[in-house]
């Protein structure tokens, strides 16, 4: 009797691949390779893709983090500006355009100014009620004065302005008193309720700064012969520019140009001195200084006395720019206007 074999036969066929962990998946051998022989020798199987799915939601994330950044930050910005321009407090710039009305601060401190820089003891009182539409109620009436002495001051005029905060700023104004230039440093508070103004602490007198030193410019080189050529024709131009003879004006006008005088305010003296410069051929900038009749307003006397100047014609010398243009052979003035700074 033949001995039946205890070992069972392998139905698959010699080289086919071992059964793959995902039984669903396709068999790609590219993957798989051939299979190790043997007992315990390791299934293989193909990969899935599963694996990377982890970069694919960080990516998701980041790309949603990033949308959610620029929406907040374009919802802040503008409110951000709204709460600024309505909150009272803190310490962000103030804008002396849109928050401070500074054209109208300075107007209310210079009116101050007027009345508090001039005083005098026998018009005390009063100084006292011209003061008390400028100060706090409470207020001393003479502002720190002691009543007595007297001061006078005028050409008050804007300097400077420091803005505090939306309510508070300091007004500085120029002034003169006597022989002397100076400053007047005035705090000023606005209420942005009323839109009112109150001197809010006392002023600082201080010192004006000295002028600045000029330094000497060059002079060009001039054209003696147009000079000589200006210097009648210029002078007849100022007498009828005086006079606003407006017949010879035109004559000594450029064409198409109408220039008009001072009618009789001043009386043309000399000319003084007239720069023409080398350059510029038929069209010259030139620089004249007139000595002008400045009228004493008092009845003409034959006999002025000299014990009272205030009664004499006096004379005031005058710098001008004249753009004058050369036709044929001979010069009109195209412009007139005051000169610009003098050489040394």
């Amino acid at each position: 009797m033949a001995r039946r074999a205890t070992v069972q036969r392998d139905p698959r066929i010699a080289g086919d691949p071992e059964p793959s962990a995902y039984p669903e998946a396709s068999y790609d051998p590219d993957l798989t390779g051939a299979p190790a022989r043997g007992r315990g020798a390791p299934t293989r199987s193909r990969w899935s893709g599963g694996g990377g799915r982890w970069l694919i939601w960080t990516g998701r994330a980041v790309l949603w983090a990033l949308i959610v950044v620029i929406v907040v930050n374009g919802v802040r910005a503008p409110f951000e500006r709204f709460t600024r321009q309505n909150t009272a407090g803190g310490s962000a710039p103030v804008s002396a355009d849109s928050e401070f009305p500074v054209s109208r601060a300075t107007s209310f401190a210079s009116q101050f100014a007027a009345v508090y820089l001039n005083f005098e003891a026998v018009r005390s009182q009063e100084r006292a009620a011209r003061l008390a539409p400028y100060l706090p109620d409470g207020a001393p009436p003479q502002f720190g004065w002691d009543g007595l002495g007297r001061m006078a001051a005028g050409a008050v005029q804007p300097y400077g302005t420091e803005i505090v905060d939306r309510e508070n700023a300091v007004v500085t104004l120029a002034f003169q008193s006597g022989s002397r230039r100076q400053l007047l440093s005035v705090p000023v508070f606005h209420d942005g309720e009323t839109d009112r103004f109150v001197v809010s602490g006392r002023p600082g007198i201080l010192p004006a700064p000295t002028p600045a030193n000029l330094p000497q410019v060059p002079a060009g080189e001039s054209d003696e012969a147009a000079e000589t050529e200006l210097r009648t024709p210029l002078a007849d131009f100022f007498k009828a520019y005086a006079a606003s003879d407006n017949a010879s004006l035109q004559r000594y006008a450029a064409a198409g140009v109408t220039l008009e005088g001072f009618g009789g305010a001043f009386t043309f003296v000399e000319l003084k001195n007239l720069d023409v410069p080398l350059v510029g051929g038929a069209t010259r900038d030139v620089t004249a200084t007139v000595v002008w009749g400045v009228p004493s307003g008092a009845s003409p006397s034959a006999e002025p006395t000299p014990s009272d100047p205030g009664d004499m014609s006096g004379k005031l010398e005058q710098a001008y720019l004249l753009t004058v243009v050369k036709q044929g052979d001979k010069w009109f003035v195209k412009d007139i206007r005051g000169a610009k700074r003098s050489v040394g």
